[in-house]
């Protein structure tokens, strides 16, 4: 059984993370102490052990890592119900705040807990018989999240360089936070997120924050967590429950990421809703929403870029053969915004197990170009803040060097390039290159 550690960093990680854990623990019928529910026969068991260990007594333990540089979340966590089910070596708490400063968690006060974390990955490891991969939880926009993230991510790719490592990373919106130094904080991880991760599962809450509002009439952490994680356990359940397509970390980049650095992907989910329901969504109803750029998870509009790869789930009991009949006709009519040269870039699985809130649900995951968008957003808001130097000394007083700013700026630049060059890139191109 190949393994997988989910690494929890900073509050939104960790909120993520814990939502996460209440969706999947439903999901495979196991309570909140570790014990299989007796109405669980029924459910496929065999990839069980991808994220839970199992122990002699029968009882079942996330495989997972808990870190933050301030206690409030991880105690709340401990002390839920939830808390019960957590090897109480799992967790990494500090003393201070990061102070939503990306140099904080990189520079200054991660190293004193990088060993921590790591000491604690490794306890993880030895539980697992054949280690497929990691994936981290986090936030852009923060202190712990982005900076500590990005630290733990270089030294994850440094020590266990044969495992795949994926992020669930959310970037920053004025909408959501008023943390003015959030486009330093995600243009410095941004660099790390090219340099170290396999594919990045992108969330961005200007979108998150326009569905909540759209679906509740107001936005809060709570419920945009809650969307997050929903999306989380979509895209991770044929990594937990049987299934052709996608059953590995690494056939889901396989399947995903056509060129190295282009590893960011984003989500649509349907339906989006924060009230559970018991009505059946056929299929035709799923497909049209998640092709619908208002229920995309990040804040880009698919029609404004073309599809590297995209890969559909649908999870309930729906017809397979209308899975097939929705595919054909939205590659042919859709034909226009996917590149033509890469053959069968559209992909789709079926997952009997259906979700924790839904009894037909889907997810669609995409490599499009038209990200693009959000990273161009990002770097106007850098650009304002950097050619001013506003807030700098907050940064170099804990050990961040201009240049490293300057370094990330570029990175960004770059890759911005690279999706407009293979937006542009036709299939005439490849003849004549050849």
């Amino acid at each position: 059984m190949s393994e997988i550690i989910n690494l929890q960093v900073g509050r939104c990680g960790n909120n993520v993370g814990n939502s996460f854990w209440e969706n999947i623990l439903n999901e495979h019928q196991i309570d909140n102490c570790g014990t299989q529910l007796e109405n669980s026969s029924n459910h496929p068991k065999e990839r069980q052990n991808v994220f839970f260990q199992e122990h002699a007594n029968q009882k079942f333990m996330p495989r997972a890592v808990l870190i933050d540089f301030e206690p409030g979340i991880i105690d709340s966590i401990k002390g839920s119900l939830l808390g019960r089910i957590f090897d109480q070596n799992c967790f990494v708490i500090g003393q201070t705040s990061a102070g939503d400063n990306w140099a904080k968690g990189y520079h200054s006060e991660g190293p004193q807990w990088i060993e921590y974390a790591l000491d604690a990955i490794r306890k993880q490891i030895e539980a697992c018989d054949c280690l497929q991969g990691f994936q981290i939880m986090n936030s852009l926009g923060g202190g712990t999240g982005s900076g500590f993230g990005s630290l733990l991510m270089s030294r994850i790719r440094e020590e266990f360089s044969d495992c795949m490592l994926h992020t669930y990373s959310v970037f920053p919106s004025s909408q959501v936070s008023d943390v003015v130094v959030e486009p330093y904080n995600a243009t410095l991880s941004l660099r790390h997120l090219i340099e170290n991760v396999h594919q990045v599962l992108t969330f961005d809450n200007e979108a998150l924050y326009r569905i909540c509002t759209k679906t509740s009439s107001d936005s809060t952490y709570q419920k945009i967590n809650h969307i997050v994680a929903n999306a989380i356990a979509n895209i991770t359940c044929t990594l937990r429950f049987p299934g052709a397509l996608n059953s590995s970390m690494r056939k889901m980049s396989l399947n995903l990421v056509s060129f190295p650095r282009l590893h960011f992907t984003m989500s649509s989910l349907s339906p989006i809703s924060l009230r559970p329901t018991t009505r059946d969504l056929r299929v035709p109803e799923l497909y049209q929403q998640l092709f619908d750029a208002k229920n995309f998870l990040t804040d880009a509009d698919p029609r404004h870029g073309r599809v590297l790869s995209a890969v559909t789930i649908y999870r309930g009991k729906v017809s397979e053969k209308e899975v097939l009949e929705q595919s054909l006709n939205v590659g042919n009519k859709n034909s226009s915004y996917f590149v033509e040269w890469i053959p069968n870039n559209l992909k789709t699985s079926l997952c009997q197990v259906p979700s924790k809130d839904f009894n037909t649900s889907a997810v669609s995951i995409f490599n499009s170009t038209a990200i693009q968008e959000m990273f161009r957003r990002l770097g106007e808001k850098f650009g304002c803040l950097f050619k001013r130097r506003a807030f700098l000394h907050w940064y170099t007083e804990n050990g961040l060097d201009e240049q490293e700013l300057i370094e990330a700026e570029a990175s960004l630049k770059d890759l911005i390039s690279e999706y407009q060059f293979y937006q542009d890139a036709t299939a005439e191109d490849d003849e004549q290159n050849f």
